[in-house]
């Protein structure tokens, strides 16, 4: 049973603030068939017998998953049937001279929503759209472990972007659920589905190295990952692996769960790297704007290493945007040694060591 150590120190929500890809091949007991002849004498007449032997079937092998996928629970709660939570805690995490606003949000779920790290829930947000119909869920990444922000498995945490935009009409236009979230008091109802999600599950082993791609709210999934890593202490399970970590976003104001990540740093030296794209306020050496496959880039050939090994488990979340430029800077790596990248991913995709999900 888990027990979550003391982290208030290092929860800070300011506003301020060769490869051996061993994927189980398919194995097949050797079909054979033959035919026998002999002469049998029936009835003064000579017959010629055939007989045909053939083996069993070929024996189905079941993958067995590099997840932590053992009790998964998925679809609990349903968009007919959803589960109410209520709203704990909801405060902004970005500077109020960054790009937009990003909340952090905790809400209960009386431990009746067993979610991993790496799932997903959906919302519900109140009200009625435009043809009096009630909203559709959205699905938001999961930023707190399975413990929850306080420990006792009896809570869920959400990073949310409030989606606000001007439309070609010159109207402002604001995200349904992004603005429910956001605008969300403490002691307020909140409509819960799920949890849902495979992808971003974490890998079983504690010796893995687990490098991690966000931008903005992208980062939800890592940080119930690290949680879960550094800040808490389990029976079953302590991370002896590297996790590294690269977060792109615009500002320095936007910055998200920076303290926390800073913290695990100290705690962790060894086991934990962490890297900041930030585009508007930093270049590379050629003056190029910092994007985070600009900042992967000055780790191009240590990455390329690292995806050799077969315990190295790379997961992207974030903005579908930067999945081309990482993949660029991929293909010329893989070409030095001869390999074709696109294909390359396939197998570590096939090999659940390739993991993205970007919107």
């Amino acid at each position: 049973m888990a027990s979550a150590t003391a982290v208030t120190a290092a929860v800070s929500l300011s506003s301020t603030k060769s490869t051996s890809l061993s994927v189980p091949s398919s194995s097949f007991n050797k079909s054979f068939v033959f035919s026998h002849r002999r002469n049998v004498s029936i009835s003064g007449k000579l017959s010629i017998v055939r007989a045909q032997v053939t083996t069993e079937a070929p024996q189905k092998v079941v993958k067995e998953s590099k997840k932590q996928d053992e009790g998964l629970v998925t679809n609990k709660y349903k968009p007919k049937d959803p589960y109410t939570g209520m709203c704990l805690l909801n405060t902004k995490i970005t500077g109020d001279d960054a790009p937009g606003e990003t909340w952090h949000m905790v809400f209960s779920t009386e431990g009746l929503i067993p979610y991993r790290e790496g799932q997903s829930i959906g919302v519900i947000p109140d009200g009625v759209d435009k043809n009096g119909k009630p909203h559709k869920l959205r699905l938001y990444s999961i930023a707190s472990s399975a413990l929850g922000d306080f420990g006792d498995s009896k809570t869920v945490s959400l990073c949310v972007k409030r989606l606000v935009y001007t439309n070609d009409q010159g109207e402002i236009v604001k995200g349904v659920c992004s603005n429910f979230l956001c605008d969300l008091k403490p002691g307020a109802p909140v409509k819960i589905t799920g949890p849902v999600g495979k992808e971003m599950l974490m890998p079983k082993d504690p010796n893995a190295t687990v490098v991690m791609l966000g931008t903005g709210t992208g980062i939800a999934p890592f940080r119930s990952f690290l949680w879960k890593m550094f800040f808490e202490k389990h029976e079953d399970y302590k991370f002896n692996g590297l996790a590294w970590l690269f977060l792109g976003v615009p500002t320095s104001s936007s910055l998200l769960y920076k303290e926390e990540f800073e913290k695990m740093k100290e705690k962790a030296p060894d086991n934990f790297r962490l890297d900041f794209a930030v585009s508007r306020e930093q270049t590379n050496a050629k003056g190029e704007k910092m994007y985070i496959q600009t900042r992967m880039a000055e780790y191009a050939s240590e990455l390329w290493e690292l995806l050799k090994k077969d315990n190295t488990f790379v997961y992207m979340c974030g903005l579908k945007g930067m999945e081309k430029g990482i993949d660029d800077i991929m293909v010329s790596l893989a070409a030095n040694d001869g390999i074709d990248w696109l294909e390359y991913k396939r197998q570590l995709k096939k090999a659940e060591q390739w993991n993205v999900e970007v919107y």
